[in-house]
């Protein structure tokens, strides 16, 4: 009798006998666990094994639940690059294009694609919808399956009406002053690294302007933090420092690539210490109603130790023979010295 009166009432037997709330709290518990060991995989494997092992005995226990089953194709996203890498070829016209034969072989890339499409089937819009279209357009690009991105990417709202923009005309008054802050520092964010794209790919651009305008891509941040104070975007302002350490290297100007690496390392230590922050928003006047969330860098956070292994962070041409070169100038060893808060 129990089906019949559990679809009588229109729940799952679950919330009959008051269950579901209990086993929602055990699914969010797990998933975070698996989100938080998924990006402490952040460059490197250091415990994707046991990652995706938690997800996978996750589904046994909760089969067919969407947010286990996200963070499982996020894992195994994550767990591609972090264990095979993202590899280019240059095409006949001189741009980077990804080497979509190499990448097709990758068996998580593969599962992950097949979770991400099986839960868009039934995923309602929200967060958990966003992620999946985002990493799954990626993997499509990855793999070589354009349509398919452009598909995805057809069915998305255009740019004024994303979360960050519509978030606007939620509040007024210092509310909205607080909503466009944040809208702001995402578009720089962005656009940043649209910037960043753009120099990876394109090949035709000479190493010297090419530092040039990572350059100006950080000055971009500049723009709207003129006291320098980047919250967490100091992560991607010292990737962006070490990326241009490599152009400058191939332009001859050594010193500037040393330089570069110093800016590295000086935003990986205030990105560490971020955490120990008494500030609950950033300082500049534009952003001065949003929030910092320095809670989000993880305490005891060590970026800056692994910036020798991580440069210059993206895959470039010529990457390790730029990387020994480098290292064969004795100031590699020094600044590597300096990248472990340890040793002082």
């Amino acid at each position: 009798m129990i089906p019949p009166i559990a679809n009588y009432f229109g729940v799952s037997i679950d919330e009959l006998f008051g269950y579901d709330n209990e086993r929602s709290k055990k699914v969010d518990v797990l998933a975070e666990k698996i989100r938080e060991m998924n990006r402490q995989n952040n460059g490197a494997d250091v415990s994707m094994d046991a990652c995706i092992a938690l997800a996978r005995e996750a589904l046994i226990e909760f089969p067919g639940n969407e947010k286990l089953t996200l963070a499982l194709a996020s894992a195994l996203f994550n767990a591609g690059y972090v264990r095979r890498g993202e590899h280019h070829i240059e095409n006949a016209d001189g741009y980077s294009v990804y080497d979509t034969e190499t990448h097709r072989k990758y068996p998580e890339w593969q599962e992950a694609i097949k979770l991400y499409e099986k839960l868009l089937l039934s995923l309602p819009a929200g967060v958990l919808r966003q992620q999946a279209v985002l990493e799954l357009s990626q993997l499509y690009k990855n793999t070589g399956e354009q349509e398919k991105a452009l598909a995805l990417a057809e069915s998305a709202p255009e740019i004024d009406a994303s979360r960050a923009f519509l978030r606007i005309n939620a509040f007024d008054g210092k509310d909205a002053v607080a909503a466009c802050g944040e809208a702001l520092l995402e578009t720089v964010q962005k656009s940043a690294v649209l910037m960043i794209r753009i120099v990876l790919n394109d090949h035709t651009i000479a190493p010297a302007l090419a530092a040039d305008l990572l350059n100006n891509a950080e000055g971009l941040f500049e723009q709207i933090c003129p006291d320098h104070g980047y919250g967490r975007q100091f992560g991607l302002l010292s990737c962006l420092q070490m990326l241009r350490s490599y152009y400058l290297w191939r332009a001859g100007e050594k010193d500037g690539a040393f330089a570069a690496l110093d800016k590295a390392l000086d935003y990986a230590a205030q990105l560490d210490r971020l955490p120990e922050s008494t500030e609950e928003f950033y300082t500049s006047p534009l952003l001065q109603y949003v929030r910092l969330h320095a809670d989000l860098v993880p305490e005891g956070s060590a970026f800056r130790r692994e910036l020798s292994e991580l440069w210059p962070w993206w895959d470039v041409p010529g990457r390790e023979d730029v990387r020994a070169e480098m290292q064969a100038d004795p100031r590699w060893a020094a600044w590597v010295g300096r990248t472990d808060p340890r040793g002082k």
